[in-house]
């Protein structure tokens, strides 16, 4: 079997092309595993797997959850909500006392920037980082990847837009990373205030036409307006936001080509994305979720091996 360069999943920076290569050929062969009559495969057997969610999470702690089943893995769930971490504990104490019941890999969700860094330079076990903060969330931009490959071919060469709130966007920083590596061209577009000052340093297009973009893509990835993550107002409204940056039919109606329409999830419908669009036929946003499976299944299967 071929391996991954790391032991860890910590973010696409720190992966290579080929990783990401290996890691689409073996959700291959585990998407034909989703599709059979029985669904389970005994690869992580003798692996118990923890997921610790810091922050709340229903897609990506349910497909990580399913994946580590499907591979026959244990699994043990652990949310901060109702933990020692409310009385005070820290992050190294928790994960450790996890640890030290046996536990193999750590699946991670964490609101600060690098705690999977952190952690994998304290403990022993495979870290996959399942989002933290603001920085990367590398699954969701694999499965998006993935996504891509599979509807249009090939993800080299295309041109993919990534719209919507980028600011505090960790999925649009993971996506920017993994396209670049793939040979994807790509722009992001959004309000001026929802546009990081260093994004063109990473070597990809600005744009604050939503129409403009859409004509330039082939795959429109849209995002959620991050509400949670804002302290401070970046349009003055939902309804402001959704009349110039939410992408609707009519949009897609002037366009004189198909386009792809993706979406991490969870749609906020009417505000950056209508429903005659989230539901048409340009949208592979259900086959985003199906493939999610199969893409986390392939990295916890390749970062087994590497133990």
């Amino acid at each position: 079997m071929s391996q991954l360069s790391t032991r860890h999943l910590l973010g696409i920076k720190d992966i290579t092309k080929e990783d990401i290569q290996l890691i689409f050929e073996t959700a291959d062969n585990f998407k034909e595993v989703l599709n059979r009559p029985i669904k389970k495969v005994p690869s992580l057997r003798d692996i118990t797997i923890a997921n610790i969610f810091f922050e709340n999470s229903t897609r990506t702690r349910l497909s990580f959850e399913l994946a580590e089943k499907r591979l026959s893995a244990d699994v043990i769930n652990f949310s901060s909500s109702n933990s020692s971490v409310k009385k005070g504990e820290t992050l190294i104490d928790t994960v450790n006392n996890i640890l030290s019941m046996k536990v193999d890999m750590v699946v991670m969700r964490h609101s600060s920037p690098g705690a999977p860094y952190f952690l994998s330079r304290n403990i022993s076990a495979n870290i996959v980082n399942a989002g933290d903060g603001t920085h990367e969330h590398p699954t969701q931009a694999l499965l998006d990847a993935f996504s891509i490959r599979e509807k249009l071919g090939d993800v080299a060469g295309k041109k993919v837009a990534i719209i919507g709130d980028i600011l505090h966007s960790r999925v649009a920083l993971s996506n920017i990373f993994c396209l670049q590596k793939l040979g994807a061209e790509v722009m992001v577009c959004g309000p001026i205030t929802l546009i990081p000052k260093y994004i063109s340093s990473l070597g990809v297009k600005v744009e604050y036409d939503v129409q403009k973009a859409l004509e330039w893509c082939d795959v429109a990835n849209v995002l959620r307006i991050q509400l949670e993550r804002q302290q401070i107002k970046y349009f003055p409204s939902l309804r402001e936001y959704s009349l110039y940056f939410g992408v609707n039919k009519k949009m897609l109606d002037r366009l004189d080509k198909e386009i792809v329409i993706m979406h991490p999830g969870p749609i906020n419908r009417g505000v950056e994305l209508n429903s005659d669009v989230a539901d048409s036929e340009h949208s592979i946003i259900l086959q985003q979720v199906e493939n999610g499976v199969a893409v986390r299944m392939a990295v916890l299967y390749l970062l087994a091996g590497a133990r």
